[in-house]
Parts: C-alpha cells; structure tokens; sequence
C-alpha cells in the first residue's frame, strides 16, 4: 500500500472549524474517513482540548449550516446524518455520514477522481494545519491529483506537500479485537459479501434491505453503527 501525505494550513478566519485551533493551540482533532466513490463517505472525528473548544467543534461537525468538506469556496451540496458517540468535557467523538454528494470540491471526492481502489483518509488538526494520509493501492496519478488539489483551494489555504511512499504506521489489523454487535456484523458481512464496498459498487442497501428482510432503514442505520464501531477502534490507537 502506498500512502500520500501533505498538509492545508489556513489563514485565521476563513473556516469556523480550524479557527478553534488556531485559537487554542493545545487543541487538537484526529479524523478517519472512507470514502465510497464521488457521492457518499463516512467519517469519525475525535476532538480533544479545553471544554469550551471541544464543545464548540462538536456543534460544527453535527450542525447543518458548517461547510464541512470543501476546500473550495463553492459548499458540498448532499445530505449529512451525524452522531455523537462520546461527549465529554474534553474530548467528544462524532461520526458522520454524507451521501449524494454533488459539486463537491473536497479531498476525498477528488482523489476518487483519479485514484481506483479502496482509499482510507487519516486528518489530524492542530494550529493552522490540516495534515492528511491517503492510504492507496496505486499512485500513478497522484501527480494529477496533486495538481488538482492545489489548484481549487480558496483564498486563505495554502498546500503543502509532503511525501509519497510506501505506507508505515498503523493500518486496519488494528481492528482484530473490535467486537461489533450480531445484527451490525450481519449487515456489514453481506456488504461487504455482495461488494458494497466495490468500486463500483456491486449492490446497494436496497438490495441488501430485499435478502435479509429488513426495512432499508434497519439496514442504513446498523451498517453505519457497525462502521462507526470499526472507525472508533481504529481512532482510539492512534
């Protein structure tokens, strides 16, 4: 697996989110993600730092009106179903799950425009710096996607690149001794079975709904309670 990493720094007031730790510099957010093709991802952002900041972090990945994937100046158009799966007074952990994504200028939807096979996203956040490692099978247009990423940020970010080169570091054995809950495995094992995690995908949650005899609802909600699972042991070693 190869993994390419490089960083967006941001001018003080240009996003409401990193403003927290450009303000607060012993504040600090780790985020996973997976995207699943140019219209839907999933993502678990754990936030640490003094209450007020944690808080206010907290508001902005659950709230509807925070810009929270663009790094253009046009906002993602698409729906978002957030949850917060620990709240304390320092450190919260939210997940979130965007779909039908459309006119999306963020990282994982342009990398998906150039990059085939499965893509994992870690973000960490502290000060004005935004550092992310995209864990890919090939990187033959990593220079094309290089090009595109520096090339639609809006006034006030800046890129900088840092490496490509053969992964290291924690990857997904971490999740061997995760336990999801019998009815989130089921779900997630015939997902994973009938390629929803194919790109493109093989099947979809209305076909999964038809084979177990579930409301698609039932469907949607446990498979995103048993990614947030894996995500959230996944954070939590890092």
């Amino acid at each position: 697996m190869r993994e390419f990493v490089f960083e967006i720094r941001y001018d003080d007031g240009v996003d409401e989110l990193m403003d927290l730790f450009i303000e607060t510099p012993e504040a600090r957010s780790t985020t996973f993600l997976c995207s699943m093709g140019n219209a839907q991802l999933w993502r678990l952002d754990r936030i640490t730092g003094p209450t007020s900041v944690v808080e206010d972090a907290t508001a902005l990945l659950t709230g509807s009106t925070y810009n929270q994937l663009s790094i253009s100046a046009r906002p993602c158009g698409g729906r978002h179903y957030s949850d917060v799966l620990e709240n304390g007074s320092q450190r919260s952990l939210v997940y979130s799950y965007f779909e039908d994504l459309v006119h999306c200028d963020s990282v994982p939807t342009i990398t998906n425009r150039y990059i085939n096979g499965a893509l994992l996203f870690e973000i960490t956040r502290q000060e004005n710096t935004e550092r992310w490692r995209i864990l890919m099978e090939d990187d033959k247009k990593v220079g094309m996607l290089y090009d595109t990423l520096g090339g639609v940020l809006q006034d006030g970010l800046s890129f900088h690149f840092d490496h490509v080169s053969d992964a290291a570091g924690p990857l997904l054995t971490l999740f061997d001794s995760v336990s999801v809950r019998p009815e989130q495995s089921r779900v997630l094992e015939l997902a994973a079975e009938k390629g929803y995690y194919e790109t493109p995908r093989e099947t979809t949650l209305d076909d999964i709904a038809t084979e177990l005899g579930w409301p698609r609802s039932t469907v949607s909600y446990r498979l995103r309670q048993a990614e947030a699972a894996l995500v959230e042991a996944y954070i939590t070693t890092i």
